[in-house]
């Protein structure tokens, strides 16, 4: 049997860090929402136990270090599952850009594997499963849009935001999560103010959301990597209507509500950058098939 599974990428609305917490990790509070940019999951059973991943995409490991693989993985552990799995990772969502893509395909690989292995599991065991494989996978199995906290593994499930489109650029560098949370300066940052922008997406406000988009860890990547910086500010000029870093970056995204404004911001922005995308936010929450 082969399965296909749709797993999108994600944008942070905002994103605040409020402490480093005994255990290592740092207590986020964040809203998270999907768009319309996708990699695509192919599973199919395999008689012989083994897991085994492919992809076209050069940069994404085929071992126990790929978030899809350790998906499989605990899954076959926990529920005494003999068979093996073939993971075929379609790759569209560019690889270490903040934007939750090895996040999202284990999330996918999780949904996936609960039909393919009739697991009968709910979205929210699915959930607590992967948080022990990443922060930011409880969200991706859900999908949608939410407020996360602790350190992005408990989601509260929001509305979603009003419908824009969302163009994004992403420089030709990577950015490394654990380096930018090391240079983190907790006591000078300017927090989000996170509960407002949940109102302002709640109550369909659009013009509020994108004057509260904010996220604490754009400062210290755009120290890191000026290009992200530069890259800001064309969006900005080209006259998009927010524009923020994604999770740690370094992709930058801008919302716009006007084809025609997109239009121009993606055709600008192509010669600055060769990954440019100009998606829909799709902010609807997934189901189980």
């Amino acid at each position: 049997m082969k399965l296909m599974v749709k797993a999108p990428a994600k944008i942070n609305l905002s994103l605040d860090v409020l402490h480093k917490r005994p255990d290592g990790y740092h207590e986020v509070k964040m809203i998270m929402t999907t768009i319309d940019l996708a990699d695509r999951i192919e599973l199919s059973d395999r008689e012989d136990g083994r897991i085994v991943i492919y992809s076209h995409n050069r940069f994404v490991p085929d071992d126990q270090r790929n978030l899809a693989y350790q998906a499989a993985q605990i899954l076959k552990r926990r529920y005494n599952i003999s068979k093996g799995v073939n993971i075929l990772i379609d790759k569209h969502i560019p690889v270490a850009a903040g934007l939750a893509g090895g996040s999202s395909d284990a999330a996918a690989t999780l949904r996936g594997l609960n039909t393919l292995w009739e697991l009968g599991l709910s979205l929210d065991t699915l959930a607590q499963i992967g948080a022990e494989i990443g922060s930011d996978v409880s969200f991706c199995v859900y999908g949608g849009t939410a407020l996360a906290t602790g350190r992005g593994e408990i989601v509260e499930h929001i509305e979603a935001p009003p419908s824009c489109w969302v163009i994004l650029a992403k420089p030709e560098i990577g950015v490394s999560t654990a380096d930018v949370y090391r240079n983190l300066k907790i006591e000078d940052m300017d927090h989000p103010k996170v509960d407002e922008m949940v109102h302002a997406i709640q109550s369909g406000n659009y013009d509020q959301m994108c004057s509260l988009v904010g996220n604490v860890l754009e400062a210290v990547t755009l120290k890191m990597h000026p290009e992200v910086a530069l890259i800001k500010e064309q969006i900005k000029r080209f006259g998009a209507d927010a524009v923020l870093m994604s999770g740690s970056g370094p992709t930058v995204f801008g919302l716009v509500q006007h084809d025609s404004r997109m239009h121009r911001i993606y055709n600008g922005l192509r010669g600055f950058c060769d990954k440019v995308y100009a998606v829909r936010l799709l902010g609807e929450r997934i189901t189980l098939e």
